[in-house]
């Protein structure tokens, strides 16, 4: 089963993720931000292969690895030291908090730099940046690639080192005072 990732039920995040800062430029397409950048997520969980249940996971680094290898290892209760499947799960799959599921095998992001993903205000989706490790933040597939031609030092890091595959946010865990928007519905046509 695919794991999930958790995101706070009362998330101010911005619909585009913190404003850009005025740095020092260079010559990357990739923005500068202010401050550390925040991810919305604040629990990561992996679900086990055999009995279900949920299980958190301490660190962001250690569920990358989880998700990066589920279709070759499938996670399971006892990779955790002392969990079995007998024991009670963590967390439980509910309403209480806004959940997001992560696609499988998304690569580990590479050192030095941090995959932040930021919902936005109306729950619709999840936006995925990549910090560099000179704190530009790229927001697509082809910042990352002028991000390493540029910059030689990371020759050992590929382009597909990299994904922006947003995490579904799941519907059924929206709190309710929150529009949700319906699947077909497009935004009107301008007229002149």
């Amino acid at each position: 089963m695919m794991e999930k990732e958790i995101e706070k039920e009362n998330n101010e995040a911005s619909e585009n993720g913190s404003p850009a800062a005025n740095k020092t430029p260079t010559k990357s397409s990739a923005k500068k931000t202010r401050g550390p950048p925040q991810s919305s997520v604040d629990t990561f969980a992996v679900q086990c292969n055999e009995c279900f249940k949920w299980r958190t996971i301490a660190t962001e680094e250690l569920f990358e690895e989880y998700r990066s290898k589920q279709s070759e290892d499938p996670f399971v209760c006892n990779k955790l030291e002392g969990i079995v499947c007998d024991t009670p799960a963590d967390i439980e799959y509910d309403s209480s908090r806004t959940w997001v599921m992560d696609k499988p095998n998304i690569p580990k992001t590479p050192k030095g730099f941090q995959r932040i993903i930021v919902l936005r205000r109306d729950y619709s989706k999840m936006d995925v940046q990549y910090v560099t490790p000179d704190g530009a933040r790229v927001r697509a597939a082809p910042g990352i690639i002028t991000y390493l031609k540029e910059h030689p030092e990371y020759s050992d890091v590929s382009p597909s080192d990299f994904c922006f595959t947003s995490p579904k946010v799941m519907a059924d865990t929206i709190p309710d005072h929150i529009e949700k928007k319906s699947p077909s519905a497009k935004k009107p046509k301008k007229t002149a």
